[in-house]
């Protein structure tokens, strides 16, 4: 994952506040904490992670 090219919501600031970053692959999503991106990543295949997207979404 260290070529992945990560991205994090334009809705999040430069505070340095709970932002996580999102990198695509082939075939899976991954996820990781923005403040701590040598920390652990969580895959997810790209229907868990639109059902995640859609429960984040409503839950707001």
């Amino acid at each position: 994952m260290e070529s992945s090219v990560w991205r994090k919501s334009s809705y999040s600031g430069d505070q340095g506040g709970d932002c996580v970053e999102v990198a695509e692959t082939s075939v899976a999503v991954a996820v990781r904490d923005s403040k701590n991106p040598a920390g652990p990543i969580l895959t997810l295949d790209p229907a868990a992670f639109s059902d995640f997207i859609s429960w984040a979404t409503d839950a707001g």
